[in-house]
């Protein structure tokens, strides 16, 4: 990227770090019942012509309480890390117009700031 600004390597850090708990919490919620709670599931509905079933979900056991617990550690870390990275005073050296948005979605982008960029930065 020619024309990224250049920034702070701790905020290069933390968007890293964001990237990587909100790919965690995406991960783990992947895995998750579809319902924190236990809820009973329904049946889908039948086509009328085809009679292909469409819809309805198993019943969910709920989160465990190690499940719960999980989610929202990271939950909070995801939101902890956004706190840090939009406050991060960089930002307030930068005019309040459209260039702060641009600079703001080339840290998003800037390769030293992806989740997979963490053990490079331990090489290099």
């Amino acid at each position: 990227m020619a024309d990224t600004p250049p920034f702070p390597d701790d905020l290069i850090e933390l968007q890293q770090r964001l990237h990587q708990a909100r790919s965690e919490h995406t991960a783990l919620c992947r895995t998750l019942p579809w319902s924190v709670e236990p809820l009973p599931g329904w049946p889908g509905t039948a086509h009328p012509h085809t009679g292909e079933v469409n819809g309805g979900r198993e019943a969910s056991p709920g989160y465990t309480p190690e499940q719960e617990a999980e989610e929202a550690r990271l939950w909070g870390l995801v939101r902890e890390l956004s706190i840090e990275v939009s406050t991060h005073p960089y930002w307030a050296t930068l005019p309040k117009d459209d260039t702060l948005v641009k600079a703001r979605m080339q840290l998003k982008q800037h390769p030293k700031a992806q989740p997979d960029a963490a053990g490079d930065a331990l090489v290099a």
